[in-house]
């Protein structure tokens, strides 16, 4: 264990550089915070390539193993490496590569694509709503916020490390749901799209939600074995995206 005092230390230097992209890109690491998702990380058995606390009895209810270098930092060193406005005073480091894996060859069971999703809160929500429906992993498809990114990171709450994450192009895992006979959905307001109530709940699907403001890609949705809309009574033009995720994903996961 090690007591760090300064923010000039090269290791907090480190951890604050993994608040950008770029930082995490070129270390291979992301910082996570707080109580929750620190033990959550612990409890699925992620390896902890460091663990960080403001009290050194916080150790105590955070057993890891010898590999995990532990540090005692100060609340001035919390506050610099923290993307809260007021850190618990609990943070991790972990890996990001166990995330960025190949489309698995045996494609199966339950996924929920996200086509330039954006917004932290919504992929937080989303993430959550997929776990808790027990799908079997979610897709970060191209212009959607950074699977790391620490607002990203905090609103899915500990549900990443209950199912896999990938990043990679949604045509590419089109093609590969198609190949393994998993049928696809999109949503879209057309004449060809048909209201969901009018499709089977299964236990084998792939689910795009499409990006805030203008839907999914036309070129994603054409790859898709039926387009989807969810019927509304009253006036509001349009429901929110993860709002709109978690109807659809509770009527096929029924």
């Amino acid at each position: 264990m090690q007591k760090i005092t300064s923010n000039q230390n090269s290791r907090v230097k480190e951890w604050t550089k993994m608040q950008s992209k770029k930082g995490r890109v070129k270390s291979g690491q992301y910082v996570i915070e707080g109580w929750h998702i620190v033990d959550e990380a612990i409890k699925h058995h992620k390896q902890l390539q460091a663990l960080m606390v403001t009290d050194e009895t916080y150790l105590e209810n955070l057993p890891v193993d010898s590999a995990t270098e532990v540090y005692v930092i100060t609340p001035e060193i919390a506050k610099h490496i923290a993307a809260t406005e007021t850190p618990q005073g609990v943070f991790a480091v972990l890996a990001t590569e166990d995330y960025h894996e190949t489309i698995p060859d045996d494609l199966d069971g339950s996924w929920l694509l996200l086509d330039s999703i954006q917004d932290p809160g919504n992929i937080g929500t989303m993430v959550r709503t997929a776990d808790a429906a027990g799908m079997n992993g979610v897709v970060f498809g191209k212009g959607s916020a950074d699977i790391y990114n620490p607002k990203v990171v905090r609103s899915m709450q500990g549900s990443q490390f209950h199912m896999r994450l990938f990043a990679g192009d949604l045509i590419d895992w089109m093609t590969a749901f198609k190949k393994n006979g998993v049928p696809t959905y999109g949503t879209e307001l057309n004449d060809q799209a048909i209201s969901y109530y009018d499709v089977q709940p299964t236990k084998k699907f792939g689910l795009v939600m499409g990006n805030e403001g203008n839907g999914v890609d036309p070129e994603i949705l054409s790859w898709t074995s039926q387009n989807l809309y969810i019927p509304m009574n009253g006036e509001a033009e349009s429901l929110n995206v993860a709002v709109a995720t978690g109807i659809l994903i509770f009527h096929f996961c029924k």
